[in-house]
């Protein structure tokens, strides 16, 4: 029996690929790195063709590494960012550079949109309000100012569905990640053709909807040659990058709460019952009959990454986080505000930008790393306090992404939060949750269940510090103030 599962995460600045076998152990990973354009206020932009050749490269090299015969590989399952609107036209050529999520330009379409279709209605839909970084406001954009574009367009694509074309040749939507159009009917896991129509978009643009775990086809000959791999291999749909990482997690259950520390950062609690709420964000877990009622910053991990290549190039990222664990609960008085491209929930202001507070001569790099990881849990406090006020149950986090390396940062999330974090293999939690969902595609597991208590294990527990309690409460006040009293100046 083929038993490895090959699980590709497709992230902002980079895409991982590492290698399964059936009990979760890594037999090789790599990364590879691209860039973001930023062309103009607003714009963040990637060539979707980038991913596919930073794809290929990672897994030549994962199966050079691992020793393993590619024709031992069971299953393909592929996750990625979310809001992507890669316009592919019907020979497959992707037609233009894709606004990734954290664009902004479609601000002006979502504010035409409200006199067409009341929030009301969009949201009794598609659990969601309108939001110019979600995918369909994206699509109108192309309308609007690429006719051309729009015009030659066969399908609009979400990352993995773009990658998962490139290995199949066919068209795929999943389920997770349909939140981020306001057609897609959030209750039943279809798409509203006739609210396609009435916001303007053409229903044949969207692609058939998969399970996450459904297989959408096998692997090319063509793809397998640029891959390194055999052709036939099983490829399933995939999902969300922050579902996935939800799922290797061993988030499956209701009640259950992922914290993510990537690129951005946020958290994802896991339900059993529609329960939308228009402050964060609700979408489709890639596990069956479960959502996921999410919460989430621009400014996570990718926060630390930019304090690094801006004022601390000659320090690494361990040094960073030992300088960060020298440094005063509270951060001496110095608050970071992490909006570094807008903010998401439970705020929805694109034009929040990022702030440091409470500087002077005293302060150095340490108040200024500490207060960057603190600004980020604070930001997670804010969202985990909204989803309990719309009535969630918030108790445990699983804790993954690369902050969760940082044992002071993630021992820091514990004590603002007061919750109890679980840390289980945080590097790998995303691409095992894409490999996962094609284990039980292929048949590998029986079930998600099977899957989860097979593969994941917890490796450490962080207890909140409860002397540290009234610090971060003031801590967190000062937070939520410092941006009220900017706001009107952010917006201006």
């Amino acid at each position: 029996m083929k038993t490895c599962l090959l699980g590709i995460d497709i992230g902002t600045s980079g895409c991982k690929v590492a290698l399964f076998d059936e009990v979760g152990h890594v037999q090789a990973q790599a990364t590879h790195g691209y860039e973001v354009s930023y062309p103009q206020q607003g714009w963040a932009e990637q060539d979707p063709e980038l991913w596919w050749n930073a794809v290929c490269k990672a897994t030549q090299r994962v199966v050079s590494e691992s020793g393993v015969s590619p024709d031992s590989i069971g299953g393909i399952g592929v996750d990625g960012q979310s809001w992507s609107a890669i316009a592919i036209d019907k020979e497959g050529k992707v037609l233009c550079p894709t606004p990734i999520w954290t664009d902004t330009r479609a601000c002006a379409i979502c504010e035409e949109l409200s006199q067409r279709v009341t929030q009301e209605e969009l949201f009794l839909l598609s659990g969601n309000p309108l939001r110019p970084s979600y995918t369909l406001p994206k699509i109108l954009w192309y309308k609007q100012h690429r006719p051309d574009v729009y015009e030659r367009a066969e399908k609009i694509l979400q990352s993995n569905g773009f990658i998962v074309y490139r290995m199949t040749g066919s068209f795929s939507q999943d389920l997770s990640q349909g939140y981020g159009l306001a057609c897609f009917d959030m209750r039943h896991g279809c798409w509203n053709e006739a609210m396609a129509e009435k916001l303007g978009v053409r229903p044949s643009l969207l692609p058939k909807l998969y399970a996450c775990h459904d297989v959408v086809g096998k692997l090319t000959q063509e793809a397998a040659r640029q891959l390194g791999l055999s052709q036939g291999i099983p490829v399933v749909a995939g999902g969300l990058d922050a579902a996935c990482g939800t799922l290797g997690a061993g988030v499956i259950g209701a009640g259950q709460t992922q914290e993510q520390g990537g690129q951005a950062g946020g958290m994802s609690l896991c339900i059993d019952d529609y329960a939308a709420d228009p402050r964060l964000i609700l979408g489709y877990h890639v596990v069956p009959h479960r959502w996921l009622l999410q919460g989430g910053t621009t400014g996570g991990g990718g926060a630390l990454k930019w304090l690094r290549q801006t004022i601390c190039p000659d320090v690494s990222f361990e040094e960073m986080s030992a300088l960060a664990g020298q440094t005063p609960a509270g951060s001496e008085g110095v608050v970071f505000l992490p909006y570094m491209a807008g903010e998401r929930s439970p705020l929805w202001n694109p034009a929040a930008c990022g702030v440091f507070f409470g500087l002077s001569y005293a302060k150095n790099r340490g108040h200024l790393i500490r207060a960057c990881m603190e600004g980020v849990a604070y930001s997670l406090r804010h969202n985990l306090e909204t989803a309990q006020a719309a009535g969630a149950t918030v108790k445990t986090l699983r804790s993954i992404g690369g902050s969760a390396n940082s044992r002071v940062w993630t021992q820091l999330k514990a004590d603002v939060t007061g919750c109890t974090i679980e840390v289980p293999g945080s590097d790998t939690a995303t691409t095992l949750g894409a490999a996962i969902l094609a284990g039980v595609g292929v048949g590998v597991y029986a079930s998600f269940d099977q899957a989860v208590s097979q593969t994941i294990q917890v490796e450490r527990v962080h207890q909140p510090n409860k002397d540290l309690k009234a610090v971060y409460d003031a801590g967190y006040q000062r937070y939520r103030r410092l941006y009220e009293q900017l706001k009107p100046l952010m917006t201006t």
